[in-house]
């Protein structure tokens, strides 16, 4: 299948989604929304998509009513501001998917509702459009941490965990795999060629912290259009708030297995080959050299090196042995299906009539997996 590039042009208009699902949150929303109203190249529209939670939609809808109703108000944001319930199951990647529905750019960037964007956070993606190749650019996520400071322990090799930039990107603005999903950007064209991110896969709150639905999107996006550009623009630069649970351990520990568990989900969508490659890279060639630099670091008394060490070997262990169950499961799954499957092929009464296996139900059987993970 393949798309005609879209032509050299005006800078694109972009619209900014950004999902939410709680309450706890509800400063870190408005500093979202004041970060995207400030932007040095003017969003076309900012939509707040609201993760089945009425109480939270109804209470936007208010505050966002009675800004616009003053006309002197200061604190009114002069971007459009669009309120809306998430019209799929829920979870990250269908209030995303709600967002792109409705949105009018021809870009659409995404923050998370706990991050403030830098000031040219959407000139510098709008500047990356400008070649008409380009399919997606993501940009730099720094943590903020609710201690004030990175633990101790915690390796710059796994701030991938708390949803930052981690240390083995390359610097500047180059070519990736796939973007990071809460600071990201599109073309709508895209999400018209391959549709949007999988359900399925990426974050449902109250659930285990998957992720990965912005990688498996980006496989689909390049396997699609094989000359399609996609960057990260170490420039556009948001800031993410890193609350005190995840400071620790056990949520380190947690999200590494559920990344194994979503990887899994992934290769099964894509295969091996694709869903795996920048993977391979960065636990052979950077995670080594993390290590080796931890043990240095306790050999010269450096405060956490044997635990930033440590961590590194138990959050490669955590991710392998998620990896290893969703795949089994995935495997034993896709065994019962096809059982199934058999089953309901065979004839049926004299006439020898066969009942076929409905098309959308077996496409719908990877959903149905990552939601009860």
């Amino acid at each position: 299948m393949s798309a005609a590039r879209p032509a050299a042009g005006p800078v694109p208009r972009i619209s900014v989604v950004i999902c939410v699902h709680t309450e706890d949150r509800w400063d870190d929303i408005l500093a979202a929304v004041t970060s995207v109203d400030g932007q040095s190249h003017p969003a076309h529209e900012l939509l707040l998509v609201v993760d089945h939670h009425p109480a939270l939609l109804a209470r936007l809808r208010e505050h966002f009513r009675g800004a616009h109703a003053g006309a002197a108000d200061s604190c009114a944001p002069a971007t459009p501001v669009r309120i809306m319930a998430n019209s799929g199951p829920r979870g990250l990647s269908a209030g995303r998917n709600t967002g792109v529905a409705v949105a009018g750019g021809e870009v659409i960037a995404f923050l998370d509702d706990d991050a403030v964007a830098e000031r040219d956070w959407l000139r510098h993606f709008a500047a990356a459009y400008a070649d008409p190749a380009v399919m997606a650019v993501g940009g730099r996520t720094e943590p903020v941490w609710a201690s004030g400071r990175r633990p101790a322990w915690f390796p710059e090799e796994f701030d991938w965990v708390v949803g930052c930039t981690y240390r083995g990107l390359p610097p500047g603005r180059v070519r990736v795999r796939n973007v990071l999903g809460g600071n990201a950007s599109f073309r709508r064209v895209a999400f018209d060629l391959v549709g949007g991110f999988a359900v399925g896969i990426g974050r449902d709150a109250g659930r285990r912290p998957l992720g990965c639905e912005e990688t498996e999107l980006c496989i689909r996006i390049s396997r699609s259009l094989p000359d399609a550009v996609l960057l990260i623009d170490d420039r556009s630069v948001i800031h993410h708030r890193v609350p005190a649970v995840r400071e620790r351990f056990g949520y380190f520990r947690s999200r590494a297995y559920a990344e194994g568990l979503s990887k899994a989900l992934v290769t099964r969508s894509v295969g091996a080959r694709d869903g795996l490659s920048a993977e391979r890279r960065h636990t052979t060639r950077v995670l080594p050299v993390g290590v080796l630099r931890g043990v240095r670091d306790a050999l010269l008394r450096r405060p956490g090196g044997a635990g930033r060490a440590g961590a590194i070997v138990a959050g490669v262990t955590a991710a392998a042995a998620g990896y290893a169950w969703g795949t089994a499961r995935a495997r034993a799954r896709g065994a019962q299906q096809r059982s199934r499957s058999w089953a309901l092929k065979k004839p049926l009464g004299r006439r020898g009539v066969a009942r076929p296996v409905a098309g959308a139900a077996a496409a719908a059987v990877p959903e149905r997996e990552g939601a009860e993970v």
